[in-house]
């Protein structure tokens, strides 16, 4: 099968992105939105983990899904972190990088910008757009690395299951998918569980431009933590893959 262009990768991304952000922060601010409604604060509708388990589904789910709707053209990283993982590991050029990652970021802002067209003033000052930030009590270093920790198995999972030359074809949408939402599931009420720097950029861009909260301050913890997380597993996962040569994919995902 001949590769697909930069445009048609460019627009994967996007759109993947987009959609990720949209359905998963979506989940988080009507969450926010129905609590308020009852008179209760913040995450806490359904018992706190329930509020997570819920939040977890909506970002695994639409991970898995666009995994297996966009993984055949762009190999559907969906996420900065993943994509300088990879290439770090020569598994992507610097230029398709490059337009990986501004696919990404717009995308996400995208998907924030939607969310607060369709849900109104409130998906801001109440939701947050979904923005991320750390719990109480979480120090900004343990913030971070809760995060490199969270992106770290995250990207171990993508090399095993998606670049592994060896890994069973068909799983990894659902295998990826799922890692997503266990760690959002665990992580969230530390951090937000963002694994991701476009998830976290587009919400605190909009936020911004909307005359929502000013987060920019916690901006590194959800850059730095997971490239850092993204690097390492990537690194760790050739090096103990490495004696049988498995791999040589040039995108994740993409099993033809």
């Amino acid at each position: 099968m001949a590769s697909c262009n930069i445009t048609k990768k460019f627009i994967a991304e996007l759109l993947g992105t987009f959609f990720l952000v949209f359905f998963g922060t979506g989940a988080a601010v009507v969450t926010l939105l129905i609590s308020d409604d009852l008179g209760t604060a913040g995450i806490g509708l359904l018992g706190g983990l329930g509020d997570w388990i819920a939040i977890a589904l909506a970002f695994g789910l639409t991970v898995m899904i666009c995994i297996y709707v966009f993984g055949k053209i762009s190999g559907a990283h969906l996420n900065p972190a993943v994509t300088i993982g990879l290439l770090v590991t020569k598994n992507i050029s610097l230029i398709d990088s490059v337009y990986y990652i501004v696919a990404q970021v717009i995308g996400a802002c995208l998907g924030s910008l939607l969310l607060f067209v369709c849900l109104g003033a409130p998906a801001v000052t109440i939701g947050g757009l979904g923005a991320t930030a750390p719990g109480l009590g979480v120090s900004y270093i343990q913030a971070m690395v809760a995060e490199c920790i969270g992106t770290f198995f995250l990207m171990l999972v993508v090399m095993g299951v998606a670049v592994d030359e060896k890994a069973e074809p068909g799983f990894a949408g659902i295998t990826i998918g799922m890692t997503v939402a266990t760690v959002i599931v665990v992580l969230g009420a530390f951090t937000g569980a963002s694994i991701n720097p476009a998830r976290t950029f587009g919400p605190y861009l909009m936020d911004t431009l909307l005359g929502g909260a000013n987060l920019w301050a916690y901006f590194p913890i959800y850059l730095v933590g997971p490239i850092v997380g993204a690097i390492l597993a990537a690194l760790a996962y050739v090096y103990i893959a490495k004696d049988n040569d498995t791999c040589a994919l040039p995108q994740p995902f993409n099993k033809d």
